[in-house]
């Protein structure tokens, strides 16, 4: 007989409070590292080519509640169509920690699976229908707004 208990899958933590955590992350390699004042956690799934390859868990935070503590010197960025989204990635590891997304461009996105001490799982999952952007960011928006 196994004894092997399920594995529980449901969000462990997820917060929605009015006082912030504060959650440090950066790439792989250590070379860029920063820490984020969270105040719900609140992810987003993106369908789009990039995000997908990417394997990006996104947290969009104000630009005011990140702090880059090191690395601006091995950040290189990627741009492509509108050349709005500034998508920063060491250039040593090659990780994506953060960047500036198209859809919120004064504001910063955190990859959840670059934080310290957290999984995915921790943060309540909603779906961003980027392969039709432009029909979808407004639902986007308005869910930011309503966080804030």
């Amino acid at each position: 007989m196994d004894d092997a208990q399920p594995v529980d899958r449901r969000p462990r933590r997820v917060m929605d409070s009015p006082e912030p955590e504060s959650l440090e992350g950066g790439c792989h390699c250590g070379a860029v590292r920063y820490r984020v004042t969270v105040w719900s956690r609140d992810a987003v799934e993106c369908n789009c080519s990039v995000c997908t390859k990417k394997g990006y868990l996104h947290l969009i935070v104000q630009e005011t509640d990140f702090e880059l503590l090191r690395g601006a010197d091995a950040v290189t960025t990627y741009t492509f169509g509108t050349q709005t989204a500034q998508h920063h990635f060491c250039r040593h590891c090659g990780v994506h920690s953060y960047y500036r997304p198209r859809s919120h461009p004064d504001q910063i996105d955190v990859n959840v699976r670059c934080l310290d001490g957290v999984e995915p799982s921790d943060f309540q999952v909603s779906v961003f229908d980027g392969r039709n952007w432009e029909d979808s960011v407004e639902e986007l928006r308005a869910r930011q707004r309503a966080r804030h």
